[in-house]
């Protein structure tokens, strides 16, 4: 299931001939959105942008289309896991080779993206990762051993070093699109970790990639005691779930057509 392409992370388009689409989820993103397409118009202009409007009640979907970029709108807020789901399926539909989520707050450096996409030359699926040697960002007390327990089960699972299965700063290649598709959950803050235990339980490649993570541009994350201990006893079921629930194979022909989108020409 392994991508046999060869990439040149430091290159224009990856490679000649192959179609990028990156995926972003937004939910009342208008005020930070604009600045992180424009970014991504300039970083990666041999892709395609396909903004995901998750139910947004504020601007979100008009600053995309003013961007550029196609919009693809869910009539109430499912979740990133939802809004992702919507994106691969856009994607199987319309037939790119990769795909790459990009979150809407800025945090995610587009900078990176040729780097995730070089890495799909040996794997199906490639993670951003915060904890792998490059940039600042720290977590401590719940947090902390919530990425540690994580680490040490998808690793044994994946036969290679997982440091982050929380980051949605990913990359991944046709196979993967087809299989996220039909099956990406939608459980708020468990889909990360249940699509990347889910992937490594149908046999699909996953690998990391050292990235820096930037300040949010728009929002802020709990800082609370108690959220951060709910954070660990959820991810802690969700990986409970993950690890026992069935996970389907990818079956194109029973996926539903996307419907069409509205927006730039991407």
């Amino acid at each position: 299931m392994r991508s046999g392409t060869g990439i040149d992370a430091g290159a224009g388009p990856w490679p000649a001939g192959r179609r990028v689409l990156v995926i972003v989820p937004a939910w009342n993103e208008a005020d930070g959105l604009a600045p992180v397409l424009k970014e991504l118009r300039t970083t990666v202009p041999w892709a395609d942008i396909l903004v995901v409007d998750d139910g947004s009640t504020d601007l979100t979907a008009e600053t995309a289309k003013a961007a550029g970029a196609r919009v693809a709108r869910l009539p109430y807020n499912l979740g990133v896991g939802g809004a992702m789901r919507t994106g691969y399926r856009y994607a199987l539909d319309h037939g790119y080779d990769a795909a790459v989520q990009v979150d809407a707050d800025g945090q995610h450096d587009p900078g990176f993206v040729p780097a995730l996409l070089a890495a799909l030359d040996g794997a199906d699926l490639v993670v951003g990762a915060r904890f792998a040697g490059v940039g600042d960002y720290r977590v401590r007390g719940p947090r902390r051993w919530t990425m540690r327990l994580l680490s040490l089960v998808l690793s044994k699972l994946a036969g290679t070093r997982l440091t982050d299965s929380t980051s949605g700063f990913r990359a991944c290649n046709g196979d993967m699109i087809a299989f996220f598709a039909r099956w990406y959950p939608a459980e708020y803050l468990g889909d990360t970790v249940e699509s990347m235990v889910g992937a490594l339980r149908r046999g699909y490649h996953v690998c990391q990639v050292p990235v820096a993570m930037r300040p949010r541009a728009t929002g802020a994350p709990s800082q609370s005691a108690a959220r951060a201990l709910l954070y660990l006893a959820r991810t802690a079921l969700v990986l409970l779930l993950a690890l026992t629930r069935r996970v389907p194979a990818p079956a194109r022909s029973e996926l539903p057509r996307m419907p069409q989108t509205t927006g730039g020409a991407g």
